[in-house]
């Protein structure tokens, strides 16, 4: 079995890199704020006094004993930063992130094998912002996907191999759908990040084509999709069918979805796993009001133990978390039956089900069908 570690989204810039070792400068350009700093004063009115300087690890907290437990194969997550300290803002985008290259290991600490760059925030400080962010990680060598120096580049996976277990793909699409401009795609000529257009046919067949060029018997894909907004659990039909098509007839093993601020439902369709939305990891938003019902603050950790020889989902465990002090920690009982009860809620008409521990882990429980293997 593979274990694979996916989490949604992980901001280390803004208000966190100005408490890491070697911030940036403070000033951003946004309309509700000036210098970042001012997000650490939010956090801390919120919650009591942050550390400065913290090491690299800080961030990552309770995690760290999770994933030292767990010990996966490989960590993705969607990495929603610019790693830069270019100061040529996108004009006119309303929220900026940066966090120093210096910083780097703050990512590295936790193992992470594997980052996703197509999302909105890649490009907040400019294409100079995405050049240093490419070489930042590949100075760091942590695999990247999603974003490149053209089309070929953005489009091209990630490809982790794995000692005596084969090989984790991953590629990584980000939908407008999710408030990325729609010129930051990349092209021929221009940096960029990896735009899925729409869920036509078109792109469907355009997926199937790429993942065919690389993908070798033995193979788990995954596919890493930025789509939709921040808020609401409601999945459309649009999007279910095209996360049924990316298995069914792309070859994809896991739909790795991101972009909402909270866990949305888990589906386990022929076999395969779909996380339609996993919620924040690790943000800068503690002190924000708004939103209190969807408890943003509240995440998981995804283990998914995976069959190598058929791509199929053996089990998947949950580690629920919570924001605070501007790191990851083990959520309470009472955090953790909460996520339970929204993912048995919205997993209802999917087909799932979670279980609670006594440990506060959670566990799918879905139907198991025949499937056929794939050729």
């Amino acid at each position: 079995m593979v274990t694979l570690f996916l989490c949604g989204d992980v901001m280390p810039g803004r208000g966190i890199d100005q408490i890491l070792a070697r911030p940036n400068k403070p000033v951003i350009h946004e309309s509700y704020m000036k210098d970042a700093r001012g997000y650490v004063e939010l956090a801390e009115a919120a919650s009591g006094p942050i550390p400065r300087k913290v090491g690299p690890s800080y961030i990552w907290g309770d995690a760290l004993d999770e994933l030292k437990r767990a010990a996966p194969d490989i960590g993705i997550i969607n990495l929603e930063t610019s790693i830069t300290t270019s100061d040529d803002f996108w004009e006119g985008k309303e929220v900026l992130y940066r966090m120093h290259p210096d910083n780097i290991d703050c990512i590295s600490a936790a193992g992470i094998g594997v980052c996703s760059l197509a999302n909105n925030h890649v490009l907040d400080w400019g294409h100079a912002g995405l050049k240093e962010t490419l070489l930042a990680l590949g100075k760091a060598d942590i695999k990247s996907t999603g974003a490149g120096m053209n089309i070929r580049e953005a489009a091209a996976p990630a490809i982790a191999e794995l000692s005596g277990k084969g090989r984790v793909v991953v590629f990584a699409f980000a939908s407008p759908t999710s408030g990325v401009p729609l010129n930051w795609a990349a092209t021929d000529t221009a940096s960029g990040v990896n735009l899925l257009k729409d869920f036509s046919d078109r792109s469907v067949r355009s997926i199937r084509a790429l993942i065919q060029e690389v993908k070798r018997p033995g193979d788990i894909v995954v596919f890493s999709l930025h789509w939709g907004g921040n808020w609401g659990y409601e999945l459309s039909p649009e999007e279910t069918l095209f996360a049924h098509r990316l298995i069914d007839e792309a070859g994809v093993d896991i739909v790795h979805g991101h972009s909402s601020h909270h866990v949305k439902g888990i589906e386990v369709y022929q076999g395969r796993l779909i996380l339609y939305g996993c919620g924040d990891f690790l943000n800068d938003y503690e002190g924000i009001e708004g939103h209190e019902y969807f408890r943003g603050d509240l995440g998981l950790m995804y283990f998914a133990g995976m069959d190598p020889a058929t791509g199929r989902l053996v089990q998947l465990h949950m580690t629920p978390t919570r924001i605070k002090y501007f790191k990851v920690n083990r959520a309470s009982r009472d955090e953790a039956r909460w996520l339970a009860d929204v993912l048995n809620r919205e997993g209802k008409r999917l087909g799932t089900t979670v279980t609670l521990s006594e440990n506060n882990a959670l566990t799918l429980q879905w139907k198991h069908q025949d499937v056929p293997t794939r050729k």
